[in-house]
């Protein structure tokens, strides 16, 4: 399998990695919240807005592609935070078994 080629200065954007925290709602119950793993760098290419319908309106959520150094701790349903979006992570992979990048296929998600 050919190595994926990525010069490191187009990991130019600010992220903040995080992970979904439950908290006590004092009442029995939970909160849904996030916690920071990292802040970290890396590239954020925009891919497609797909159109659908929610609640009877219809929305067309972004997807992208977020390229960032290879770290062993990030999984499907953490987030990046980027100029204040939130970019959901439904898929992690490492393109080319290296463990010096991976590929994460995003989606924008409304605060």
């Amino acid at each position: 399998m050919a190595e994926m080629r990525l010069d490191p200065g187009r990991l130019s954007a600010r992220l903040r990695l995080e992970a979904p925290a439950d908290e006590d709602d004092g009442q029995g119950g939970v909160n849904g919240g996030w916690t920071t793993v990292a802040d970290l760098w890396g590239r954020v290419e925009p891919l497609r807005a797909t159109p659908r319908e929610e609640a009877g309106a219809v929305i067309a959520p972004v997807s992208h592609r977020v390229t960032i150094r290879y770290r062993q701790d990030v999984g499907h349903q953490m987030r990046f935070v980027f100029r204040g979006r939130s970019l959901l992570v439904h898929a992690v992979r490492d393109s080319d078994e290296s463990r010096r990048y991976l590929i994460c296929d995003c989606e924008e998600t409304r605060p």
